[in-house]
């Protein structure tokens, strides 16, 4: 079985550089509101940070800025939901494997949960069924849900499913928590965005989207490819077909527009991830984009 976890904090520490991946911490941090009363220690201070935390002596003395920690009171839960339907078992629009992206994001989110203290726990299924996985701590917990997604995630899998996922959401979890989506769909339907309207409510939703593959590209110009839904090859003519290329960009591009203004109206804030290398970015900028919509709301 491979070990996820590892090649997650090797591509975090390659990408992010020591003050960026505070930023990332501090992101994680500032989205859930209010902390314990007990003082725990001192740590250097990162954007995002409440400024009444700012411990003015300690930072004069060390000559940088440094904020007090504090016990938290209670536990936060991370919940991921990941779909693993077959489509997810494909590449993606950068030619990068969309399992391999949904793992990576996954545990990023997973592993700043439980550097913090925090539980995760997992929601994942495709047309057929749907899975749970109780909320714990740890990174060995956090191992286990990864490899949970990357095995559930196959081509002779069933189709992915969204709504289903989110109606087994709504009908299981009870406690509030930080849910992150994780999913490849470019359509939200009128039921799926009913859920996300009711999930609202009660959580913090989040959502992660990985794009499909286009066959026109030229990368992809000498290889086999074949649509995982359909099982169908996708024909050598269509790949150097330059007016089918600019078509099909212009209808992908609708789409996703069509998508961020319905999640935008749902108040689900929302991210694109289209490669490894910008993961860590768009985790970020989703984890930063919930703090500001928190603050305006």
């Amino acid at each position: 079985m491979p070990a996820h976890l590892p090649r997650i904090k090797a591509r975090l520490s390659i990408h992010a550089h020591r003050k960026v991946r505070g930023l990332l911490e501090g992101e994680y941090a500032a989205v859930h509101v209010g902390r314990g009363i007990d003082f725990n220690d001192l740590r250097e201070y990162v954007r995002g940070d409440d400024v009444k935390d700012i411990d003015w002596k300690a930072s004069a003395r060390s000559r940088q800025l440094l904020v007090k920690r504090y016990v938290a009171e209670r536990k936060h839960t991370v919940l991921l939901c990941v779909s693993t339907g077959r489509s997810m078992a494909a590449l993606n629009d950068a030619a990068v494997s969309k399992r391999e992206l949904a793992v990576l994001v996954s545990g990023l989110v997973g592993l700043l949960a439980v550097q913090h203290g925090d539980l995760v726990s997992l929601v994942h299924g495709d047309a057929a069924a749907q899975h749970g996985e109780r909320p714990r701590g740890g990174e060995l917990h956090l191992e286990r849900l990864l490899a949970t997604i990357h095995d559930a995630t196959t081509p002779g899998g069933a189709p992915a499913d969204l709504t289903a996922l989110l109606r087994h959401v709504v009908r299981t979890v009870r406690r509030r928590t930080l849910l992150v989506v994780v999913c490849d769909d470019t359509f939200i339907s009128e039921e799926s965005a009913d859920l996300l309207r009711r999930l609202t409510v009660q959580h913090e939703v989040l959502l992660l989207g990985i794009g499909d593959l286009d066959p026109t590209r030229p990368e992809v110009a000498d290889r086999d490819l074949v649509d995982v839904d359909s099982a169908a090859e996708v024909p050598g003519w269509l790949r150097n077909d330059r007016q089918l290329r600019a078509e099909l960009a212009a209808l992908v591009g609708e789409e996703e527009q069509r998508m961020r203004r319905r999640l935008d109206q749902l108040g689900v804030v929302h991210e694109r991830v289209r490669d490894t290398d910008s993961a860590i970015t768009a985790v970020f900028r989703l984890l930063e984009r919930q703090r500001h919509a928190r603050r305006r709301g």
